[in-house]
């Protein structure tokens, strides 16, 4: 049997952005990225503490240790800047391999969204 658990979660960071006009997706710091383990083009899930907002969109990769959490495109008008979210994508494994699989927790800091 196979289920989806939780891959990776970026947990409580601040949206420095939203672009309505470009195409897609979230922008996400590259050290933000690589700390959870979710790769450009990955899907993702969105939870917007603020404002109870939940959707999924895929991500992008930001300049390394900016800071830069961006909605783009449609998304955008679900967050405003300095919204606190929670990034989360999920992986698919046998049932028996899931017991015992650590996701990638990240806990940024709130107030620039860097990992110190």
């Amino acid at each position: 049997m196979q289920i989806e658990v939780v891959k990776s979660k970026i947990h409580r960071v601040t949206v420095t952005g939203a672009d309505l006009n470009y195409i897609g997706s979230i922008t996400i710091d590259e050290a933000l990225l690589e700390a959870s383990n979710i790769i450009e083009g990955e899907k993702v899930n969105i939870v917007n503490i603020n404002n109870g907002e939940r959707f999924e969109t895929y991500a992008i990769k930001g300049a390394k240790n900016s800071g830069e959490i961006t909605l783009n495109g449609p998304a955008a008008r679900k967050v405003h800047k300095g919204d606190i979210i929670i990034i989360m994508s999920y992986a698919r494994m046998d049932f028996e391999k899931a017991k015992n699989f650590k996701p990638w927790l990240v806990f940024p800091n709130e107030k620039d969204n860097s990992l110190t």
